[in-house]
């Protein structure tokens, strides 16, 4: 591919501020045709962020690249990315190359953030993997290939940090081509002076960009004759795999009978196969020196397919009745979709929205709808809204733009009730769309305040933190009573409890308590005797029970076994009441207390004494008593897991799964050399196991979880109960 220049007309980021708010504007576009929406994906640490420092100051968006460490980068701004100076949120990046506007989502690599990965992949249009050249590709990139396969999204590999002392850009590649598939194949290849990296040689155009030190912008020359033969194979290659995906089917028969074929034929054809997602180039880069910024460039602008050519989500309207597919069209009704809100200090809430249809424009009126994450804790929802203010986003930075058209992004800030995943459209024809899959956070973290004036105020904040973080559930455990934060791991964890206290609360952590039961293990009977005098009516009430203990899952049964009426009748259900209250509150350890048969045998009541509170009493210490003179068997909870991890892998994790009291009730293959492994584990067990999982198989497993019943407590592990 022939390198266009890449002048663009976005202005120079603002840097080392604290407002959002620019009153320079933003990059903007008129028609769908000119916007390219691109996800970098890869692994923490690849490269994404400087790749996109790289890219900005190449089109001059950026006077000069930031720094991880220093904080300095534009798509890096929350505190919690400043302080594990690694992306932990989706940021947008728009940059005008020519006349196109190209939308770069940075998303995070950590799998902590694949909730912000997700909606990245489903507010872009093409990937590009980020594939380090120093660590090269790891289980969950392939993963995420795998995942942007069945769904047909174009893709590019780029292999960065060449320039890094221990990187090893060959074996990379082949390593590439081993995970990714045949189709993934370079399009050009490092130049090499006095052993550092100073350019890129084109495979197709027989051209050499040359990097100079002083200036990013390359400097093209033809290739010598050494360069072209050291080329040679890889070139034919190139030409084979982009030949097997044209529409031509004359050209392989033309380029084996030895017929030299167009270079702009190659070319075409190269592009329909990548924007169709059919052909996956590979491009090396260096974010240091700016080597193959041009070409990146040059490649999403002409190669990665324009919001038009890729399908809206299905859209229904407020009652779930299809309404037809939709197309990308600015004269369209108005579709889209908030794929990341947070909260600012300065402006509230403010949303990241790709628009599918329609044209958003300021001071217009619009319905914002959500349903579908009730089990998240966000509650169906519909209101009316009005935009006040249009801005594009560049990282944390606003600037005002006219309008949004169909397939572009933008952010909209001061509206009241907008939640990730939520539908923007007309207020006279509100629609939903068809929401993306959310992960299920798995580790539990128990919080309180420092004090219990702090509640409130965790209480307060914990609302808006969940609101626009979909991978968090937050629960307040009716038995344990602790507010129970549900992340997808350590590092979420942290950015929770950051965000947390960035707004003023003050709280701590505090063990998660596993919720316990109580039973009986053996019969026992007892008499509770509840007599009390201090002038005027006392207190008299004598019961008489039998306890029995049932099977598991057999609830609390109640038995009215009384002769004689020495319990009058209407203290039977008095008697009842207080033993279910003694229930709750436990016998022996405080955990409630379930599958058991009280028979009620016995009893004395006075004409004057007896009280329906006096027989609650009675009916209680009854219960105790009994306990007293039975076992008490602590019973916890045990979950029906399934776990899906690579062959490889199995084996370590069914050793573990032992050293977690697992038992394992099967293994099935889940295709594409994973098994999926079914176990029953107890609930104390599974506390960090999302994390342990994911240090177990590299980062590729993953599992799901749902109770099953409550089992006895080993005697060992009830000792330190």
């Amino acid at each position: 591919m022939s390198t266009k220049g890449t002048n663009g007309s976005a202005k120079a980021a603002a840097r080392g501020t604290s407002e959002r708010a620019d009153a320079s504007p933003g990059v903007w576009a008129g028609r769908p045709e000119n916007i390219r929406n691109i996800v970098l994906v890869g692994r923490s640490g690849s490269g994404k962020t400087m790749l996109t420092e790289a890219l900005l100051a190449a089109t001059g968006a950026l006077t000069r690249i930031g720094s991880i460490v220093d904080g300095t980068t534009v798509s890096d701004s929350d505190p919690s990315e400043i302080h594990q100076q690694r992306s932990v949120a989706l940021s947008v990046l728009p940059i005008a190359v020519d006349d196109v506007k190209v939308n770069l989502l940075d998303a995070p690599g950590y799998p902590d953030f694949v909730g912000d990965l997700r909606a990245g992949l489903r507010a872009a249009d093409a990937a590009l993997f980020v594939v380090s050249a120093v660590d090269g590709v790891d289980a969950a990139t392939t993963a995420l290939w795998g995942e942007c396969d069945r769904v047909g999204m174009p893709r590019a590999v780029v292999i960065s940090r060449i320039d890094h002392p221990r990187a090893n850009y060959e074996a990379v590649l082949a390593a590439c081509q081993h995970a990714f598939g045949n189709s993934v194949l370079p399009l050009y290849l490092p130049v090499r002076t006095s052993g550092a990296i100073t350019g890129l040689r084109g495979l197709l155009s027989g051209t050499v960009s040359d990097y100079g030190a002083e200036n990013r912008a390359p400097v093209h020359r033809p290739a010598n004759a050494g360069e072209l033969s050291d080329a040679e194979a890889a070139r034919g290659t190139l030409i084979e795999g982009i030949i097997a995906e044209s529409e031509d089917e004359t050209l392989m028969d033309r380029y084996l009978g030895g017929e030299e074929i167009e270079l702009d034929t190659l070319i075409a054809d190269l592009e329909t196969a990548v924007a169709g997602g059919s052909f996956y180039p590979v491009l090396p880069t260096s974010a240091e020196t700016g080597v193959g910024t041009a070409e990146l460039l040059e490649l999403m602008t002409r190669a990665f397919p324009s919001p038009v050519e890729r399908p809206v989500p299905p859209v229904t309207d407020l009652g779930g009745r299809t309404v037809g597919q939709r197309s990308c069209d600015p004269a369209g009704p108005l579709i889209g979709e908030v794929v990341r809100p947070t909260i600012d200090s300065f402006l509230g809430r403010v949303c990241l929205v790709r628009i599918f249809s329609g044209t958003l424009r300021e001071n217009s009126n619009i319905h914002v709808g959500g349903h579908g994450l009730a089990d998240r804790g966000h509650q169906d929802h519909d209101s009316d809204e009005r935009i006040t203010h249009l801005q594009s986003p560049l990282g944390s930075a606003l600037r005002p733009v006219p309008s949004c058209v169909a397939g572009d992004i933008c952010a909209l800030t001061k509206l009241s009730s907008v939640e990730t995943g939520d539908t923007i459209s007309d207020r006279e024809r509100p629609l939903l769309v068809e929401g993306w899959d959310m992960p299920e956070p798995l580790m539990p973290v128990a919080v309180q305040g420092a004090s219990r004036a702090d509640d409130d105020a965790l209480a307060r904040s914990m609302g808006k933190v969940a609101a626009v973080d979909p991978t968090l559930r937050v629960e307040r455990n009716p038995e344990t009573h602790q507010l129970i934060l549900w992340c997808m791991g350590e590092a979420h964890a942290e950015v929770v409890l950051d965000r947390l206290r960035n707004q003023g609360v003050k709280l701590q952590t505090v063990d998660v308590i596993t919720p316990l039961r109580e039973t009986f293990a053996m019969p026992a009977s007892a008499r509770g005797r509840y007599v009390k005098q201090s002038g005027g009516h006392g207190q008299y009430a004598i019961s008489e029970i039998e306890v029995e203990p049932l099977e598991r899952g057999g609830g609390f049964e109640f038995v009215n076994n009384v002769v004689g009426g020495v319990v009058p009748g209407h203290y039977i259900g008095s008697v009842e009441k207080g033993i279910r209250e003694q229930m709750q509150k436990g016998v022996s350890a405080g955990f409630p207390v379930v599958d058991i048969r009280v028979r009620l045998v016995g009893g004395k009541a006075h004409s004057v004494d007896s009280s329906d509170a006096a027989f609650q009493a009675a009916g209680a210490l009854a219960l105790r008593e009994a306990a007293s003179a039975s076992r008490i068997q602590l019973l916890e909870p045990v979950s029906s897991v399934t776990i899906s991890v690579p062959d490889i892998y199995v084996g370590a994790v069914m050793t573990d799964l032992s050293s977690r009291r697992g038992h394992m009730t099967g293994t099935s293959s889940a295709g594409g050399d994973r098994t999926e492994i079914s176990a029953e584990i107890p609930d104390a067990e599974l506390l960090r196991y999302a994390v342990e999982l994911r240090a177990l198989t590299a980062g590729t497993g993953d599992f799901g979880r749902s109770y099953l019943r409550h089992e006895p407590v080993p005697t060992k592990t009830a000792v330190n109960v």
